[in-house]
């Protein structure tokens, strides 16, 4: 696949420890992790892709690794990309999983 298999394995090992219920789809030549039917985390390439609260944005964007998502010449709300530098060690992986997942419960549900 286009998606960094190592990575999905991490994650699924993250959300299985927290006992979340999820759904893995391909999607957008990557891996999507729903949760709720909610698109929650997920992997484009070797990129880590989260959905966080957006009126957060600018703080997140200050932490390793962290950009804005933009596909169409305009930063997607709500989401960024996460290279290695950002996730590489299990802590920080565990912190955007967890962030994630805080965010998730309000988050409106994804279009399939």
């Amino acid at each position: 696949m286009a998606y960094d298999q190592f990575l999905a394995d991490r994650l699924r090992q993250a959300l299985d420890l927290r006992k979340v219920n999820y759904r893995a789809l391909e999607m957008m030549g990557g891996l999507c992790f729903m949760v709720d039917d909610k698109m929650c985390i997920g992997i484009i390439k070797n990129d880590l892709m989260v959905r966080l609260n957006p009126d957060d944005t600018h703080k997140h964007l200050k932490l390793p690794g962290a950009r804005p998502i933009d596909f169409s010449g305009k930063p997607m709300k709500g989401y960024l990309f996460i290279d290695a530098d950002g996730y590489d060690y299990d802590e920080d992986l565990d912190n955007w999983v967890d962030r994630c997942l805080d965010y998730n419960p309000f988050a409106k549900a994804s279009k399939e």
